[in-house]
């Protein structure tokens, strides 16, 4: 018996070593820091826990306010480690400068997709894919198609329908005496603008099809932070052999898929949908065996989801968001409703050849942005080792760039935390001059890979803001509305959904 337990006890011993000696190991060859091959300095880092590095630091809170409390505290420049994961953060205006004039190149990629698999941000992406024939391809018809001046122009009657049919359910709404919810219609209005000029029709609620995408899209907006986390943690789980989120982000893409796939599927067989837009020249171009890059289903329905996902909820969170702060100071309503009386009128809707004459709204808009940017944190990859702002940057570093720390700055921003649309007024040789040195305002991110679709985004907010405050008077239950955000995701939305009565 007592040879028995020593046995055992040997026995535990030596797995209780080999199992130190396996995490030893992993720590050392998993879980290393990242060395700099040049022997220059790396970016600062703050204290990190064992493991996990630097990772519990933006899991409690708001992620961009997170990483802006860790910059105020440590710096504009910093290196963080979320597991075996080198992560650069970039918090300030003049760090954006030289990131994006000096780097753009370098930092063009998104890296790796988080799921090859997956219908938005997966293998098939625009998005995510990598700086080069392909992505320069579908940038390219996107700007012939939907958001060059001319794309814009020859679309602009689907957006003034949207427009009238937007503001026709408003005035049903007040002429009842009902609440409304402000981010529900905007979402409408946005999404059957989106779906039409990208596949020329509308997505219907009759049928049930523009729940369906709203669905959608709210489902996929409630991932991002678990998208986000599995593109920049997709390495580690691959070693450790884990599919963390895989399952429920599949879900969503798999009903993104089918939904996309009927619309295909009508565009090839209702002759009536054949009108040159821009399904119709995807579709064309998946046909042609000679083309020059091979397209397939899956490169259509992935880049229809992520231009639905990025011109629908943003752009109806950028209109709730500005339309609360324009609530909530009834000078600036005031200013800007005699600004569109004097120049549209009341005898008409706000159009958009209107905008360039309304400096007042459009400084509104941009301030909107700058206060409640749509998407707050956004990455990017370094392509190749750099230096920036003196530190050594190692290649294939992830880089993330908290465009909400950026564009709330106080040594770039006065009063930075006030909605001040005046301050887009300026027009001095000074402020001038400030722009050239330095990138502050980075609401649709900015070189190569910003958002192609400002224009549209301006647009949108611009003349759904225009005519609510031209057309409606506007109060809310309580004297204030509600400003805070909420944590479902890496976008900006707020935290307590808005009834404002018109």
């Amino acid at each position: 018996m007592l040879a028995k337990i020593v046995v055992d006890f040997q026995n535990c011993l030596i797995f209780i070593l080999i199992s130190l000696f396996s995490l030893l190991c992993l720590f050392v060859f998993v879980f290393k820091k990242p060395k700099d091959s040049r022997g220059c300095d790396l970016p600062p880092s703050p204290p990190s826990l064992p493991i996990i590095g630097h990772l519990h630091l933006i899991l409690s809170t708001l992620p961009h306010k997170s990483f802006q409390n860790i910059s105020s505290k440590y710096g504009p420049l910093l290196l963080l480690r979320f597991f075996n994961v080198p992560v650069v953060l970039k918090s300030s205006a003049n760090v954006a400068y030289e990131i994006f004039k000096t780097h753009d190149v370098n930092i063009s990629s998104h890296g790796h997709p988080p799921i090859d698999e997956c219908l938005f941000f997966g293998s098939s992406s625009f998005v995510v894919a990598p700086y080069g024939y392909y992505w320069r391809l579908m940038k390219k018809l996107m700007v012939t198609k939907l958001f060059g001046p001319q794309a814009l122009e020859r679309l602009r009657h689907v957006r003034e329908d949207e427009l009238e049919r937007f503001h026709t359910n408003l005035l049903s709404k007040e002429m009842k005496g009902e609440t409304v919810q402000i981010a529900k219609e905007a979402i409408k209005l946005t999404n059957n603008s989106v779906c039409k000029m990208i596949m020329g029709r509308s997505c219907l609620e009759e049928n049930g099809d523009a729940a369906r995408v709203r669905g959608l899209v709210t489902e996929t907006f409630a991932l991002v932070k678990k998208i986000f986390l599995t593109q920049v943690l997709r390495r580690l789980f691959e070693i450790l052999g884990i599919s963390l989120f895989k399952k429920e982000i599949l879900g969503v893409s798999r009903k993104f898929d089918e939904f996309l796939e009927k619309i295909l599927v009508e565009h090839d067989e209702k002759p009536d949908f054949q009108g040159g837009d821009m399904m119709d020249v995807l579709l064309a171009a998946y046909r042609d065996e000679n083309a020059e890059y091979k397209i397939t289903r899956n490169h259509i329905k992935s880049l229809f989801a992520e231009l639905i996902l990025g011109g629908t909820d943003t752009s109806a969170q950028t209109i709730e968001w500005t339309m609360a702060e324009i609530i909530n100071k009834p000078n600036i309503l005031e200013k800007l409703r005699k600004e569109l009386d004097s120049v549209v009128g009341k005898t008409r809707l706000i159009e958009e050849k209107d905008l360039p004459n309304l400096p007042y709204l459009q400084s509104v808009v941009k301030e909107g942005l700058r206060l409640h940017p749509p998407a707050p944190v956004f990455g990017r990859k370094v392509l190749e080792g750099c230096t920036i702002k003196g530190y050594y940057v190692p290649k294939n570093t992830a880089l993330v760039v908290n465009a909400y720390a950026v564009m709330r700055d106080p040594h770039y921003w006065e009063d930075p935390d006030e909605f001040k649309p005046e301050r887009f007024l300026t027009t001095s040789s000074k402020k001038e001059e400030e722009r050239e040195q330095e990138l502050k305002y980075i609401p649709f991110g900015s070189g190569r890979r910003g958002c192609p679709g400002v224009n549209l985004g301006y647009i949108f907010v611009g003349t759904a803001i225009g005519m609510m405050v031209h057309c409606f008077d506007w109060r809310v239950k309580g004297d204030k509305v509600n400003m805070d955000e909420t944590a479902a995701a890496l976008t900006l939305n707020m935290a307590v959904g808005r009834r404002d009565t018109c």
